[in-house]
């Protein structure tokens, strides 16, 4: 049986290693006081990230994380992007980037979750 492609989170902010794979941002705005050379990007999906409706409402507020979590995939069951990150998944290892302080509560944990959920699913 095939193992699973590697697939972790890292904030953009944290230095690059060789372990990463591709390196793709997953926020839909630039991470703030950082240059795009300092990022070491392979890509930057914003269409990855949750609609800027859901991510105002979500304002990293633990409190909200289940149901930010519940809305999220289902943005995410519609969104062409998600498509985009299983072909890099099938090349490798790939590191979800995000800007966000909570290591916790940020869109790149759920985005990795849904990854690794609906392709266990498939």
């Amino acid at each position: 049986m095939p193992s699973q492609p590697r697939l972790t989170i890292k904030r953009v902010y944290d230095p690059p290693a060789d372990s990463d794979g591709q390196r793709v941002l997953v926020d839909r705005l630039w991470p703030r006081g950082l240059s795009k050379d300092k990022a070491h990007l392979d890509l930057w999906l914003k269409e990855a990230a949750p609609s800027a409706e859901l991510r105002k409402w979500f304002d990293h507020d633990p409190a909200k994380w289940g149901e930010f979590r519940h809305l999220y995939f289902g943005e995410l069951d519609h969104n062409d992007a998600v498509g985009q990150l299983r072909e890099l998944m099938g090349k490798g290892p790939l590191t979800l980037l995000y800007g966000a302080h909570d290591e916790v509560h940020n869109q790149a944990v759920v985005l990795r979750d849904y990854l690794t959920e609906k392709s266990s699913h498939a």
